[in-house]
C-alpha cells in the first residue's frame, strides 16, 4: 500500500461539462507539482510507445460547497483548489487580477494529496462522483 494518497473532490451540483472540466485543470496541475508519481513509459504488445501514467489510484468524490472550503484550508496535505473565479476566467491574467480582488471565492473542486491516512481522515465519508 502506497504511503501517500490522491483525491480529487468535486462540488456535488456540478454539471458533467464543469466536473470533466475541473478534473482535467486539477489534473494538470496535479501532475507538474508531483512529478515524481508518474511511472515509466510502457510497451504494448506491438510495441507502441505508451507514455507513463500517474502510479497513484485517484479517487473522484463529491462534497458541497462549503465542505470544499474546509478541505481546501487543511493542514498537513497539498491542496490544489480550482475556484469559481478560475471556471469563469478565459485567461490567466484575467484569473489573476479577478481573483485577487476575490475575499471568499467558492471552490468547484480540490485536489488533495499527502499522508494516506490524513486524506482518508478528510474524506472517508464523501460520495463517489456518480
Amino acid at each position: 500500500m502506497l504511503p501517500t494518497k490522491l483525491a480529487l473532490v468535486l462540488r456535488d451540483d456540478l454539471p458533467a461539462n464543469f466536473a470533466a472540466n475541473a478534473a482535467a485543470v486539477l489534473g494538470l496541475t496535479l501532475g507538474a507539482r508531483l512529478p515524481d508519481l508518474l511511472g515509466e513509459d510502457a510497451r504494448d504488445a506491438d510495441g507502441t510507445v505508451h507514455l507513463g501514467l500517474n502510479t497513484h489510484p485517484v479517487p473522484v468524490l463529491t462534497a458541497p460547497a462549503e465542505r470544499l472550503k474546509a478541505l481546501h484550508r487543511a493542514d498537513r496535505v497539498l491542496k490544489i483548489g480550482f475556484t469559481e473565479v478560475a471556471r469563469r476566467s478565459r485567461a490567466y491574467p484575467e484569473y489573476l487580477e479577478a481573483l485577487s480582488r476575490a475575499e471568499d471565492p467558492d471552490f468547484v473542486a480540490v485536489a488533495l494529496f499527502g499522508p494516506r491516512a490524513e486524506v482518508t481522515r478528510l474524506t472517508r465519508e464523501l460520495p463517489l462522483f456518480a
